[in-house]
């Protein structure tokens, strides 16, 4: 039986995907082998896997090869208008970023857990690492905030407890002051000022004993008059 012919499209399965990207790459970069030694044709084979792997070949150098393309697509295009030159420089650049965009989705997926199939064990293992190490890192960040959030707490309980014990102070200060106003002979002076002024017992008060004496005598007998 001869090979049977197969629908070109894209492999569902990314299992069968991946073993056929496999036999493929090998294939091509076989032909490409051939096709350099064969026909000595200066040959430059670059693949990207869907994971974002790179797969190369080249019979001289890719740099060297992609500088020649380069320099034979520049003088090939030197008949076209600015406009055709623009157009087709941004047609690379989306080219480019359509790329880079699809390998920052993969990778994205695999960061969270997604599509994982594809991966083998050594890719498995090197996004093990990778999410261990960013785990380590948030986990690291999340507890030096924790730490320059309790200490912030710390300090702060204890300017609170500076201000109660002041107030405190304060508080016993002025009524110590109070109490010490309330014993002094004041209620006394008061009594005195606030009595029906008598000049006799102002007299009394002031006056020595025979002084006192005699001016009682004189209000008596003026009093008998």
């Amino acid at each position: 039986m001869g090979r049977g012919k197969i629908e070109i499209k894209r492999i569902e399965n990314t299992t069968n995907r991946q073993v056929t990207f496999c036999k493929r790459r090998n294939g091509l970069l076989k032909k490409a082998y051939e096709l350099s030694v064969l026909c000595e044709a200066e040959v430059a084979l670059i693949v990207f896997s869907n994971r974002g792997r790179l797969y190369e070949y080249a019979n001289n150098s890719v740099r060297r090869t992609i500088d020649r393309y380069k320099k034979t697509c520049t003088d090939a295009s030197s008949s076209l208008t600015v406009s055709e030159a623009n157009t087709l420089f941004y047609q690379q650049e989306t080219s480019k970023l359509k790329q880079q965009v699809e390998i920052l989705q993969n990778s994205n997926r695999h960061l969270k857990g997604e599509a994982l199939s594809c991966l083998s064990i050594k890719e498995l293992k090197q996004l093990e690492s990778r999410l261990e190490k960013g785990i380590s890192r948030i986990r690291s960040k999340k507890n030096e905030m924790l730490l320059a959030e309790i200490e912030y707490m710390q300090k702060r309980e204890i300017d609170l407890h500076n201000d109660n014990i002041y107030l405190r102070s304060k508080i016993a200060e002025n009524e110590r002051a109070q109490q010490h106003m309330n014993s002094l002979p004041g209620n006394e002076y008061e009594a005195m000022t606030s009595a029906p002024y008598d000049a006799r017992n102002f007299l009394q008060v002031n006056l020595p004993e025979s002084k006192q004496q005699q001016y009682i005598s004189e209000l008596t007998a003026l009093q008998l008059r």
